[in-house]
């Protein structure tokens, strides 16, 4: 079996080129935005990995591409909290985990949220249950990590500007190794 660091640098290397869900930044150039503007904001080791692999699960499947016409969620978050479990903190896992909900969550609490989305975004949000019920917002309040995950869907939809210069993957392996279970 392929170490972990091993199998995101490949993710990286054979995906990262791909369209990022329609957007106009490329999967690669979307993660490592993320974890640039964590960096920007003094952001701990665990923040800036969990915003760079917040999305892996898009890729980590080789057969659930995302295509505009999907119908269906293809839980991108629990994919990607799968494939880290048991190879990173708890604090990384759970904020890929839980940046869908924060994503759900935002749109429910702050009326101006859902105007910031992308049409990617919005097309995704209907399939990942749209916003919040009362009971659910609740629930998320409560959840260790939510805090987190709140801080890296923000990097998340801040991270799909074209032309954005970025440190590469391997400026961010020795923060990945750092918070390595």
């Amino acid at each position: 079996m392929m170490d972990i660091i091993a199998r995101i640098v490949d993710i990286f290397e054979r995906r990262g080129a791909e369209s990022y869900l329609g957007e106009q930044v490329t999967m690669s150039q979307h993660m490592l935005q993320a974890a640039s503007l964590a960096e920007s904001e003094c952001a701990d080791d665990e923040l800036v990995v969990g915003a760079l692999l917040h999305d892996v699960g898009h890729y980590a499947d080789e057969f659930s591409e995302y295509s505009p016409s999907d119908t269906l969620d293809k839980r991108h978050d629990l994919v990607g909290a799968r494939l880290l479990e048991g190879h990173f903190s708890g604090r990384v896992v759970d904020g890929v985990r839980l940046h869908v909900l924060a994503k759900r969550y935002l749109c429910t609490v702050e009326a101006d949220y859902l105007a910031k989305l992308s049409a990617a975004s919005v097309h995704t949000l209907g399939l990942q249950g749209g916003p919040m019920s009362p009971d659910e917002v609740a629930d998320f309040e409560a959840r260790v990590g939510a805090h987190d995950a709140l801080r890296i869907r923000r990097w998340d939809e801040a991270a799909k500007k074209v032309g954005v210069l970025t440190p590469d993957l391997a400026h961010f392996i020795p923060a990945i190794r750092r918070v390595r279970a």
